[in-house]
């Protein structure tokens, strides 16, 4: 390839200097410059490449040389000819017999490998069921909501370790909504109340923990009527994830609840809850200047606002 080049520099050249007048103008002799410098760049390409056309530098240097010291002379030009000459056979000559000059060779990429497979540049589930082989396991605490165990273990990588683990029956939480006149910003139920843990008052979605045996559905329905005293004709699930699955075992499972019917509230007794329907849009807003903290409230609105397409303001 870069054999190539050179001899379309060279057919350049021999355009600027061979005029059917016979003269070479001096503008021509400052291309005859540039031509040089393209010419010796080139041949330092094919240097690097292992390929040099001889003899090539030396006549490119006698063509410039000889123009510009003869001008519009009829013997520079004759003299340039026979240059011309010189470099188009020393290129036939270079590119007939120097070797092709071989390819780098190409370095492989590195990737990263699990388990003697390639990982693949995706988010999906890994093909791995290999899990965690329990030896033994301790209840270091019980309550009325959620027990602590201590479990002794050897984790998939086949390391032996030691593990304290809340586990809980899991909860339900519930997106009730009401288009009123836009669906694309509908009024969402919510709940303002305190949280001893938190040491503070929260705005959050309905939501409670399932009694044992319980199916989610039918534990959603019960708590958005405990709570709030709707009810509504159509539920459907959103999204199911675990808080903090480094030490709670808790999944919480997200209904999506439409066709709402209001109805009487009845909380339990250590409940005291303020609810009000709220715009998408405001609660959005809410979560933006930071006055929303509760983490199933923000997985479940930031979800449903990128389902119905809305972005959130910058």
């Amino acid at each position: 390839m870069q054999q190539k080049k050179f001899a379309c520099e060279v057919s350049n050249l021999v355009t600027v200097l061979t005029r059917p007048s016979g003269t070479v103008m001096l503008g021509e002799t400052l291309q005859l410059v540039r031509v040089r410098k393209k010419m010796a760049k080139a041949k330092k390409k094919i240097s690097t490449e292992g390929v040099v056309a001889p003899g090539v530098e030396t006549s490119v240097s006698s063509i410039a040389s000889d123009n510009a010291t003869s001008g519009t002379a009829p013997e520079g030009v004759k003299a340039a000819r026979k240059a011309v000459s010189k470099v188009k056979t020393a290129v036939k000559k270079a590119t007939r017999q120097s070797p092709q000059a071989p390819k780098a060779p190409q370095k492989e990429a590195k990737v990263p490998v699990v388990e003697g497979k390639s990982k693949k540049s995706s988010l999906k589930t890994a093909k791995s069921d290999t899990k965690a082989q329990l030896l033994d396991s301790q209840v270091a605490y019980e309550g009325p909501l959620f027990r602590v165990v201590r479990d002794h273990l050897i984790e998939p990588g086949g390391r032996e370790s030691h593990r304290d683990v809340i586990r809980h029956n899991g909860s339900v939480v519930i997106l009730a909504v009401d288009p009123g006149k836009s669906k694309k910003d509908p009024w969402i139920v919510m709940e303002r109340q305190y949280r001893h843990a938190a040491g503070q008052f929260m705005w959050e979605l309905p939501a409670g923990k399932m009694d044992a045996g319980e199916k989610p559905l039918d534990g959603a329905k019960r708590e958005l009527a405990e709570e709030t005293g709707y009810q509504a004709k159509k539920w459907s699930p959103l999204v199911e994830y675990f808080a903090s699955p480094g030490f709670l075992g808790e999944s919480m499972k997200v209904f999506l609840a439409e066709g709402l019917i209001a109805g009487d509230a009845t909380p339990e007794e250590d409940e005291n809850i303020d609810f009000r329907l709220v715009k998408l849009s405001e609660l959005l807003e809410m979560v933006d200047k930071g006055k929303i903290i509760d983490g199933k409230t923000l997985t479940t609105v930031l979800l449903y606002a990128r389902h119905l397409g809305l972005k959130r303001k910058k």
